[in-house]
C-alpha cells in the first residue's frame, strides 16, 4: 500500500477489518447510485461493465471488481427507441477491498424474493 493510501488511517477510529467493510460498502453504494438510469443496450452492456469495473478499481483499497449486467433484463426493459436504462434488476457486482491486510468482499444483487437490490459483505483474512 502506498504511503498516500495509508496516511488516512489516523482519521478513522475503527479496526482495519471495520475499515475494509466500510470501504467495500461505500464502493457498492457509489456504483448503485452513480450508474442506475444510464442508457444501455445489449450491444453496449459489456462496455458499461468494463467502465464501471475500471472506474471502481481506480479508487483506493479496491483490489478486484466484477460487474455483470443482465442482457435478458435489458431486452425485457427495452423501450420503443431500442434501449433500456440500467436498473437494479439488471446489475450484479462483486468487489473486494484490502485495508492493511484485512479484505472485505462485497456483493450487490437483486433478490426477487425481497424485490430489492441486496448488498452483502463477507470478511476474509
Amino acid at each position: 500500500m502506498s504511503g498516500k493510501q495509508s496516511r488516512d488511517r489516523k482519521y478513522f477510529k475503527c479496526s482495519d477489518g471495520e475499515r475494509a467493510a466500510f470501504e467495500a460498502g461505500i464502493k457498492l453504494g457509489a456504483i448503485y447510485h452513480q450508474y442506475l438510469g444510464i442508457p444501455v443496450t445489449v450491444a453496449t452492456a459489456s462496455l458499461l461493465e468494463k467502465m464501471i469495473e475500471q472506474s471502481t478499481l481506480s479508487q483506493p483499497h479496491v483490489i478486484s471488481t466484477k460487474v455483470r449486467i443482465s442482457r435478458k433484463e435489458i431486452r425485457a426493459a427495452k423501450n420503443r427507441y431500442g434501449y433500456s436504462v440500467l436498473s437494479d434488476r439488471m446489475l450484479s457486482v462483486t468487489l473486494a477491498v484490502k485495508y492493511h491486510g484485512k479484505v472485505g468482499q462485497a456483493t450487490l444483487r437483486y433478490e426477487p424474493a425481497l424485490d430489492y437490490p441486496l448488498m452483502r459483505l463477507q470478511m476474509k483474512d
